[in-house]
């Protein structure tokens, strides 16, 4: 697809309106250009010139054209332009996406804006609909977040923060990923982690040093990955004991640790877990039938989830959460409906439910024409919708949304959970509302300011060897950065 612009350059927003559709196509941009207007093959031209906006799409030998010569103001003109272009593509793929041609990743904070100005959710509703073509059944669900975070949110203190720890390490690497992680099956990556891990503690003496002397209070902890029940227990137990020395975990409201991956998940690695403090652990299976499991390349079984799954129950875990994955290859809607009624029968506290977005940097991407034939906006809607109404039945609310690009359906993720199991680290770095201190690899501090709301952001290198040869370096940008607003 080769997407023209004439007088204009709206890139980022054409591009994400086009993926709605075309989630996994790979676009060609030309720019002013002497572009012939019979080019061959699929293509879309964007054009502001003279006061007159038009949007020309030609999708499989079929057209459509859009015109606006009324007076739109210059602050307005890229989102007409691209409320144009999704009624072409509406009309051209018979696909009219539930979002509308809403793109952010925060639905939610868009809602919570207009509730704010007073608008009741009756006018919030007709605004996004208008200006975005958003669904009402999208708007009832962003609603319902909002009511769920509203108290929880104002629950949060100026000079809080939450701490945040990557462990960039999984068993191997699953199809749909594309977070920094490294296959400890690697012989590099295996002999990586003794050094990151002295490293990263030596980076939480630092930050732990830093958060004090800039006067903030800890509030939630979050262990994330990649898997950080892949490294080896004493490696994790280093890592948490030294949490523990540096910060005040007793002041912190919740600590997470994102277990992961049932074949990662051991007796010693919970006993660790839990001894070092933490109150709330992941545990995702991302579905419960076998054959998706294999077709995303997880080593491991269904039946390995549940074990684990009431191993953490029987050594005293009451805050479980568990990970789901909407449109997974070679999954149905009867697949994944089996998934979410497996879940709620092992009733843990809070259940999240992912649509698979196929990132350029996940192996799927690159097995685009698979991913096309295998994988169905239809049936991935029916996916999340189900899980939506059973969940809900089940007591379950939810509590945090987020969008990605690239999402099949142009669908959402959701975080479910029963009433006092919020994870306050999730809602807080979706509302960036609260400060976020993060430690290893890929970890993005982001400091707000309490008058303007203005975020700092302050991030570390991407990959493990990166983080561990420049350690010096980073350090001292870091801690620039963190002390410069003082």
């Amino acid at each position: 697809m080769t997407i023209c612009f004439e007088g204009c350059d709206h890139k980022y927003e054409i591009e994400a309106v086009m993926k709605l559709f075309l989630p996994v196509e790979h676009f060609k941009f030309l720019f002013d250009e002497n572009f012939s207007e019979d080019i061959s093959d699929d293509h879309t031209i964007i054009s502001d010139k003279e006061g007159i906006l038009s949007v020309k799409t030609v999708l499989n030998g079929d057209t459509r054209v859009r015109e606006n010569t009324d007076n739109v103001p210059q602050s307005e003109r890229e989102q007409t332009l691209c409320r144009m272009l999704y009624l072409n593509l509406t009309e051209l793929t018979g696909i009219t996406p539930k979002w509308g041609c809403l793109t952010g990743i925060k639905p939610v904070k868009k809602v919570n804006a207009l509730l704010e100005k007073g608008l009741s959710p009756e006018e919030a509703f007709n605004e996004l609909n208008q200006k975005y073509f958003i669904s009402e059944e999208k708007f009832r669900l962003a609603h319902m977040v909002s009511r769920t975070q509203k108290e929880l949110l104002s629950e949060n203190k100026p000079n809080s923060y939450s701490l945040y720890i990557a462990i960039p390490f999984c068993p191997t690497r699953c199809a749909y990923c594309s977070f920094v992680s490294h296959s400890i099956k690697s012989p590099g990556a295996a002999k990586l982690i003794p050094e990151y891990t002295d490293k990263l503690c030596r980076e939480l003496e630092l930050t732990a040093k830093a958060a004090k002397d800039l006067g903030f209070s800890l509030d939630t902890i979050y262990i994330g990955g990649g898997t950080p029940t892949a490294i080896p227990a004493e490696n994790l137990e280093k890592i948490m004991k030294k949490i523990a020395e540096c910060f005040d975990i007793s002041a912190a409201r919740e600590y997470t640790v994102e277990a992961g991956r049932a074949d990662t998940i051991t007796e010693e690695k919970l006993r660790v877990i839990k001894s070092m403090g933490a109150t709330r652990i992941s545990v995702n299976p991302q579905t419960m039938v076998d054959s998706v499991l294999r077709a995303v390349g997880r080593q491991h079984t269904a039946a390995q989830v549940e074990e684990c799954f009431n191993l953490a129950r029987r050594l005293g875990f009451d805050n479980i959460n568990m990970d789901t994955i909407a449109g997974l290859p070679t999954d149905t809607a009867e697949g994944f409906a089996y998934t979410i009624d497996k879940l709620i029968s092992l009733d843990p506290e809070a259940i999240t439910v992912h649509t698979l977005t196929v990132k350029r940097s996940a192996d799927l991407f690159a097995r685009s024409d698979e991913v096309k034939k295998n994988i169905s906006p239809d049936e991935t809607d029916k996916m999340v919708s189900y899980a939506q109404k059973r969940l809900t039945e089940s007591g379950y609310s939810p509590y945090y949304l987020y969008r990605q690009k690239n999402t099949v359906g142009n669908l959402e993720n959701v975080g479910y959970s029963k009433k006092g199991f919020e994870s306050l680290y999730n809602i807080y770095i979706m509302d960036e509302t609260q400060n976020i201190l993060a430690a290893g690899a890929s970890g993005s501090s982001k400091l707000i300011d309490p008058i303007t709301g203005e975020i700092r952001r302050i991030v570390n290198y991407k990959y493990p060897y990166e983080y561990i040869s420049r350690f010096d370096m980073m350090i001292d940008k870091k801690l620039s950065g963190l002390y410069s607003g003082k």
